[in-house]
C-alpha cells in the first residue's frame, strides 16, 4: 500500500492539481488503504478461527486441558519408597462427566440397557418431572427413584436429578390453588427432593427453561403464571436458595435451550448480579434439524464461558435418520414413522465424534449428556439414541466408546519405579489405581498441570 500512495503523490505533484482535488483523491486512497487493512485483518481472524477448529488444535487442547504430567513417589504403608519396583497403573474413572439420560434404568434386573449405560458413561440423568414424580399430591415416587440412584452409585456413575423447577411438567392437582400456594408447594417440593436424596443425588438441574417460562401458554395458577407474576430471577433465587439450604454440598445447574440470542445470557447475568450461586450453566442441544457446525458449537462455548462457570451440555440429540425440517414448528407431536437408517447412522457417527471432540477440547466444558440412550421413547419419536429400539448399538455408540474408553483413557501402563521409588507418566484426568507386589493404592489427577504425588500401597 505505501507504494501505491507514493506513486499517486508523485503523479499529482507533476500535474499540479488543485488543493480540493488533491484532498478528494487522498480521501479515496485513504479509503482504499483502510479497506485493504480490514480485509487483511478479517483474513487473519478467519484463519485463526479455522486454526482453532482444526483437528491438530483440537488434539493439542485435549492434551493441554484434559491430561496431566505426573510424578509419583510410591511407598509402602510405613513410608518406605518402593525402589525399582514393577507397577501397573490403571485409570478407573474420568474426571470429565460423560453422561446419558438414564430414564430406562431397571435397578432390579441386569438388562442390556443397564449394561450398555454402565459400560460407557460415568454420569446419568434421572427423571424428577413433578407431574410424574408426584402425580398424586403427597405421594412422591421416592421408592421408584431411589433404587435407580443407588444403582448408579454402585456402578460408579454420578446421578443427576432433572428438574426441580419446570413449568411444563406440572401436576394437575395444582389447578385451583392460589399463586401463593403454588409458590409454597414448589419450594417445598425442592426442599423435599434435595433433602431426601442428599449424599445419593447431589447434582440437580435446579431450574429448567426459565427464559421462556413467563411467556409460555398459561393455565391458571401454574408455574408459568407464578413466574410471570414474581419474575424469573425471584423464582430462580427461591429454588436455588431452598436447594442450597437443604444440601450445602449440592451442585446446582441453571438449564435452558434458548441459546441463539442474548436472552439466556442476560438472565444469567441478572441471576449472578442478584447473588444467586449458579454452579454450572446448562445448554440444551436437541439438534433434530441437523448437527450444529463447528463454528456454532465453539461460539456457544465461548459465549457462556465468559461467566466463569463450568458449561454443561445437558441434553444432546443428534439423529440417525431423517432430519426434521427447519420449517416444521411442531415440537410437541410424537411421530410414529421416524426410523433410524443406514445412511443416517453413518452421518450420526461422524457428527457425534466431531461434536464430542470439539467440546472435550474446550476448557470450560465439564459435562456432555446424551439425552436418550436408545430410540425407544426418545423425544418426538425421533431416532435419537445411541442404541436402536432393540438395544443393539449403533455405530455412533461404538465410536463414542472408542473415544471415551480408548483414545481418552490411560492404561493399563506397565512401568517401573526408579532407585528413589519414583516414576513419571502423562494421563487423562480422573481416578487411578496402582498395583505392585506389595499391594494396591489409589490416587486422583484433578488438574491439567505438572503434579507430584505420593501414593501408598498396602
Amino acid at each position: 500500500m505505501p507504494c501505491l500512495l507514493e506513486a499517486g503523490c508523485k503523479h499529482r505533484l507533476h500535474n499540479r492539481p488543485s488543493l480540493t482535488k488533491w484532498k478528494s483523491q487522498m480521501k479515496n486512497f485513504s479509503k482504499l488503504f483502510l479497506l485493504n487493512c480490514l480485509l487483511s485483518f478479517s483474513s487473519v481472524v478467519l484463519a485463526a478461527n479455522n486454526d482453532v477448529l482444526s483437528d491438530e488444535q483440537i488434539d493439542k487442547r485435549i492434551q493441554q486441558y484434559r491430561t496431566a504430567e505426573v510424578s509419583l513417589l510410591v511407598t509402602d504403608s510405613n513410608g518406605n519408597p518402593l525402589t525399582n519396583a514393577p507397577v501397573i497403573i490403571r485409570q478407573t474413572r474420568h474426571k470429565f462427566l460423560f453422561g446419558c439420560g438414564g430414564f430406562g434404568i431397571d435397578p432390579d434386573h441386569e438388562t442390556e440397557y443397564n449394561r450398555r449405560l454402565a459400560e460407557l458413561f460415568n454420569y446419568t440423568t434421572l427423571a424428577f418431572y413433578w407431574n410424574g414424580y408426584e402425580n398424586t399430591q403427597g405421594k412422591p415416587a421416592f421408592e421408584q427413584r431411589m433404587p435407580q440412584a443407588k444403582w448408579c452409585r454402585t456402578h460408579n456413575i454420578t446421578p443427576k436429578g432433572h428438574p426441580l423447577c419446570y413449568n411444563q411438567e406440572v401436576p394437575t392437582w395444582l389447578k385451583g390453588k392460589s399463586l401463593e400456594e403454588v409458590h409454597s408447594l414448589l419450594l417445598g417440593r425442592v426442599t423435599r427432593e434435595v433433602k431426601s436424596f442428599a449424599d445419593t443425588i447431589d447434582v440437580w438441574d435446579t431450574v429448567n427453561e426459565a427464559v421462556l417460562m413467563p411467556t409460555c401458554p398459561l393455565e391458571p395458577n401454574t408455574i408459568s403464571k407464578l413466574c410471570a407474576k414474581i419474575g424469573q430471577v425471584e423464582l430462580i433465587k427461591g429454588a436455588f436458595d431452598a436447594a442450597r439450604k437443604e444440601n450445602p454440598n449440592a451442585f446446582l445447574i441453571l438449564n435452558d435451550f434458548e441459546v441463539w440470542d442474548d436472552k439466556y445470557e442476560k438472565l444469567i447475568a441478572q441471576c449472578l448480579n442478584s447473588g444467586i450461586t449458579i454452579d454450572a450453566i446448562g445448554i440444551q442441544s436437541h439438534m433434530h434439524t441437523g448437527c450444529w457446525d463447528k463454528e456454532t458449537i465453539w461460539q456457544f462455548c465461548e459465549k457462556f464461558a465468559k461467566f466463569g462457570k463450568p458449561v454443561h451440555f445437558t441434553e444432546v440429540t443428534i439423529l440417525s435418520g431423517r432430519l426434521q425440517s427447519k420449517d416444521d414448528k411442531d415440537w410437541t407431536t410424537e411421530r410414529k414413522d421416524w426410523f433410524s437408517t443406514e445412511e443416517g447412522e453413518v452421518r450420526q457417527t461422524k457428527e457425534v465424534v466431531d461434536f464430542y471432540r470439539l467440546l472435550f477440547s474446550h476448557p470450560a466444558v465439564e459435562a456432555i449428556t446424551w439425552w436418550h440412550l436408545r430410540d425407544l421413547h426418545a423425544w418426538l419419536g425421533a431416532p435419537a439414541g445411541l442404541l436402536r429400539k432393540d438395544t443393539t448399538p449403533k455405530p455412533a455408540y461404538e465410536a463414542l466408546k472408542k473415544l471415551i474408553k480408548q483414545d481418552w483413557w490411560t492404561g493399563p501402563l506397565e512401568l517401573k519405579t526408579d532407585d528413589k521409588g519414583r516414576l513419571k507418566f502423562r494421563g487423562f484426568l480422573g481416578d487411578y489405581v496402582i498395583e505392585c507386589s506389595k499391594g494396591q493404592g489409589q490416587f486422583k489427577l484433578d488438574k491439567p498441570q505438572n503434579i507430584e504425588k505420593t501414593v501408598i500401597v498396602h
